[in-house]
């Protein structure tokens, strides 16, 4: 009786690592990377594995990607730049698109999915909301409004987690300070307490925190907090990456053993 138990737990133990390793995620990370506009997060897209496709809610954010645009290593998607919250479409439109793009497997053939930027998205899911509620351009109402959003908001981000490559969500800080130190600290600026539990999603969490030398700025990622910024990096945690990191998103992987390899591009053939 005791060899059959072994036998029957054995079998499961066995199914479970195949699935775990044949899952299309197990080689895949997700990053919320989080800093002020010239800070360097569209930049670090370069070093991303390839091809990427960009959803861009940002207006105007694709306008230092030009060369990954023009070598077909970025695929930007600049629909979503434009909307009018008197009569807001755009995220309405977006989750129709993207549920036909998980729907046909359009993500098996890309490295990396970025999301441009969690501010413009989630205004965009607000006036979403805000217009079903017949409130289209008026202030959010706390409870009636915030609370979906959060829901809306956390939900799809599990749904692209599950993507079979990488997701990099984009994020601003906000600022708050300490009333008895007088000591500015920055969080992700998002609803309410989502600003919390949207974090706790994520593989790593990475600000850009450029610094200024005597010889022009140095660019770099932080992933640990440091007082100032809340980070976190469960490859850091063994000890794998250090506090500030080049932004070098490829060279970070490598450093933790995991692949860096591209997709094909989508070359027109001649």
């Amino acid at each position: 009786m005791e060899q059959n138990n072994f036998l029957v737990v054995k079998t499961e133990v066995a199914k479970l690592q195949t699935m775990y390793h044949e899952a299309p995620r197990s080689s895949s990370f997700n990053f919320l990377l989080l800093g002020e506009s010239g800070t360097g997060k569209s930049f670090l897209l370069h070093t991303a594995r390839k091809p990427i496709h960009l959803d861009c809610f940002d207006p105007g954010g694709t306008k230092n990607l030009i060369e990954l645009i023009t070598k077909g290593e970025l695929i930007p998607d600049i629909r979503w730049e434009d909307e009018d919250p008197a009569n807001p479409s755009v995220f309405r439109e977006w989750e129709t698109v993207m549920k036909e793009r998980i729907r046909s497997g359009y993500f098996n053939h890309f490295g990396t999915y970025c999301l441009d930027s969690s501010t413009t998205w989630t205004d965009a899911i607000m006036n979403q909301i805000l217009k079903s509620e017949g409130l289209a351009g008026q202030p959010p109402r706390w409870a009636h409004d915030y609370v979906p959003q959060k829901v809306k908001i956390q939900n799809w981000i599990k749904v692209l987690m599950k993507l079979p490559c990488d997701f990099i969500l984009t994020g601003h800080l906000e600022g708050t300070k300490d009333e008895v130190t007088g000591r500015l600290s920055y969080r992700y600026m998002v609803t309410g307490k989502a600003q919390v539990t949207i974090p706790l999603l994520f593989d790593e969490i990475w600000v850009c925190d450029p610094k200024s030398t005597s010889s022009g700025v140095e660019y770099r990622i932080l992933t640990q907090s440091n007082g100032t910024y809340l980070a976190r990096s469960r490859m850091a945690k063994k000890g794998l990456l250090k506090t500030y990191e080049e932004p070098n998103i490829k060279a970070m992987l490598k450093k933790c053993g995991f692949p860096t390899e591209d997709k094909p591009l989508f070359k027109e053939e001649k």
